[in-house]
């Protein structure tokens, strides 16, 4: 008993039908070429050609005039049925689905193998050839029947059939049908195996918001290509509904994904794909495609060109540029979501109203909907693990994991492990820092619910100066507020950033921008007065181009979506123009003596044993030393006192101070370090 001879599977009734009829075609033609055979028997038949079946070729009409097997016409697929939408989806005429179910039969049934391999005259060919193909459906090889497998014919073009042996003779030449193709008429929806990992079919949620209506509205008046302008509101989302709201399943195509893989070789799959499950296709971001790229452009230009007529909804964060497809889109412009839009994200992720605590932890972060629903469910993971509700910290540290290794790769990461308790500041620099948080906060309402925000291109980032000599806390700061925003603290090596040759830093920091842009991160550039630094009067062709390098900043700057930091040594050096552009400049005076005594009780802790002659008020008095300066020496002087296994003493940490002094070039007196000098074996000098 074979395929065929089974009773048909629900819903592919129709396929049956044809490919019976298809066997009886096959019939008629080995009845009609054993007919014509004088050894039908010959266990070496089609292996071998005599002199005779030589003889009996050159006799034989020509294939011009030879007429073809003709039992009829077959009927025409059923409306809705997958044979009529394969015809509609693929623009494929009546005779192209017969050549079809020609190279199909032997995937189904066997013996088609045997039977197509004696037709052939070769027992090594047990696939249909063109030729046979052409004679099965009643065609001459000689007609027009040949160029429906010509290169732009629909059913080589859109992927149905594969033609093999290209070095035969075209008639000679085999027809193979995808393993995709086959398994999509019987039924299987599931995306072509090559699209793993890269396309998903989405789905709708039932919403009819206003850019979906737009999305369907352009798709109904026949534009198929739709430009989503992405500034984070959650374009996957709205494009599904869309489509969905059409009556064409989503096909949602990763481009970070496609842009690691070999493009050309997907973009036919992609594109059969979609026409096979009738689908719209979302693609996007378009962001890490590199469109500035040609041969990036290139590519997107050829899955336009090959989903032609397919709904395809773009979506990314940059302008659409006419060069990226030879059709003009539908711009629609996608605006952040509101706070009220992004809790609503948040609660539909959780299942469950946030409190106040909830919603103020994830209240400075910016994620579109994807990211928010991962971060959800890796809180709820966290905290069902622990049988508690989701906490604070479990979405804090759910958000960091969304953040992708793009900058990473561009600037040192540090996870916070500081407080606002490790810092010790004057109340105005401590009032500035806390201004900087609540500006992160809260600049999703003030900058677009109330529209705070003044035009000119200007960004929703928050930029601050921390301006103090080295070692006055200003890169713990930055730590101790990216630990308030429960986020990560990235630190710009400008060592990576700085290039002799022109026009290279600035496309450093252009990378680091567009990274720092797509992650939950704070910024900092350290010693910003070398990339920052004030323009100067031209006189060379050096002076130009710096101040072109500057003036890229001034730009850039104001357009940055995220939260950066800038630290300075001197304040003086920097462009006044970057100041106007500042959100917040906080000052990081050298400590006075109350500070500095804290800063010595907090450097040295309450784990380091401490000897009875230990005076930290007489180090806070008489040593002017920034923060910086007195951690390292009560590091220093722990070490000292490690080896010597007893606690530590005045000595131990007199020395540490000495080593610290003469690492800044500064000398050793006498009204510094008192009645402790001599112990130090130093001469008095001063």
């Amino acid at each position: 008993m074979t395929l065929l001879d089974a009773g048909p599977a629900p819903g592919l009734d129709q396929l049956w039908d044809r490919l019976r009829r298809l066997e009886q075609r096959v019939r008629a033609a080995v009845r009609e070429r054993r007919a014509g055979d004088p050894d039908p028997d010959d266990p070496y038949r089609g292996q071998y050609l005599t002199p005779e079946g030589a003889e009996r070729l050159l006799a034989a009409p020509a294939a011009a005039g030879r007429p073809g097997l003709d039992l009829g016409e077959p009927a025409a697929p059923a409306p809705g049925s997958r044979l009529a939408r394969l015809a509609d989806g693929f623009g494929l005429l009546p005779v192209d689905l017969e050549l079809l179910l020609v190279a199909l039969a032997p995937d189904l049934d066997t013996r088609f193998e045997r039977l197509y391999g004696y037709l052939n005259d070769d027992l090594t060919l047990r696939r249909p050839t063109i030729g046979l193909a052409l004679e099965l459906c009643g065609l001459p090889g000689a007609g027009a029947g040949r160029f429906r497998f010509a290169a732009r014919a629909p059913l080589i073009t859109g992927g149905l059939l594969e033609i093999t042996d290209p070095e035969r003779p075209l008639l000679s030449r085999g027809l193979r049908m995808p393993d995709r193709v086959t398994a999509h008429l019987l039924g299987d929806d599931q995306p072509d195996s090559a699209l793993l990992g890269l396309a998903h079919h989405g789905q709708g949620t039932g919403a009819a918001g206003e850019t979906a209506r737009r999305i369907r509205a352009a798709a109904a008046t026949g534009s198929a290509l739709v430009h989503l302008l992405d500034r984070g509101g959650g374009a996957v989302r709205t494009a599904v509904d869309a489509l969905a709201g059409l009556g064409r399943p989503p096909l949602v195509v990763d481009a970070t994904a496609l842009a690691a893989r070999p493009v050309d070789t997907l973009v036919r799959v992609l594109a059969r794909e979609a026409r096979l499950s009738s689908s719209g296709v979302v693609l996007g971001p378009l962001d890490p495609l590199e469109l500035e790229r040609p041969e990036r452009a290139r590519q997107l230009r050829e899955i336009c060109a090959e989903l032609a007529g397919v709904p395809l909804v773009v979506h990314g964060s940059r302008p659409w540029d006419p060069s990226w497809a030879r059709e003009s889109p539908v711009v629609i412009t996608l605006p952040p979501p509101d706070p009220g839009r992004r809790t609503e994200q948040w609660v539909r992720a959780l299942g469950g109203p946030l409190d106040d605590e909830l919603a103020g932890a994830v209240a400075p972060y910016q994620l579109d909907e994807e990211q928010v629903a991962r971060a959800a469910a890796v809180a709820a993971r966290t905290a069902a693990a622990e049988h508690r509700p989701v906490s604070a910290d479990d979405l804090r540290t759910a958000v960091r994991t969304q953040n992708g290794a793009g900058l990473g790769r561009l600037a040192r990461r540090i996870e916070p492990a500081v407080g606002w308790d490790d810092l010790v500041l004057p109340e105005l620099t401590l009032d500035q820092l806390k201004e900087l948080a609540l500006r992160v906060k809260h600049r999703d309402r003030v900058l677009g619910q109330w529209r705070m925000r003044p035009g000119g291109g200007r960004g929703r980032g928050v930029i601050a100066l921390f301006a103090g000599e080295s070692g006055t806390g200003k890169t713990m700061s930055a730590e101790v507020v990216a630990a308030e925003l429960g986020m990560d603290l990235y630190v710009v090596d400008l060592s990576t950033v700085v290039d002799k040759y022109v026009g290279e830093t600035e496309k450093n920091l252009e990378r680091i921008f567009t990274e720092a842009s797509r992650v939950n991160g704070v910024l900092l550039f350290d010693e910003a007065d070398a990339i920052f630094g004030k323009r100067s009067q031209v006189k060379d062709a050096h002076d130009r181009h710096a101040n072109l390098e500057s003036a890229y900043l001034l730009q850039r700057m104001e357009s940055f979506d995220g939260i950066a930091v800038l630290t300075t040594n001197l304040r003086a050096n920097l462009d006044e123009a970057f100041t106007r552009r500042l959100d917040v400049i906080a000052e990081f005076p050298v400590p006075d003596e109350e500070q500095r005594r804290a800063l010595w009780e907090r450097c040295l802790g309450p784990r380091v044993p401490r000897g009875d002659d230990l005076d930290l008020a007489f180090c806070a008095r008489h040593f002017e030393l920034a923060g910086g300066s007195i951690r390292a020496c009560a590091v220093t002087a722990a070490y000292l006192a490690a080896e010597t296994g007893r606690p530590l003493d005045m000595v131990q940490l007199l020395t540490a101070v000495r080593q610290e002094y003469r690492k800044l070039g500064r000398l050793v007196l006498e009204s510094e370090f008192g009645p402790w000098l001599s112990a130090l074996g130093e001469r008095p000098f001063g």
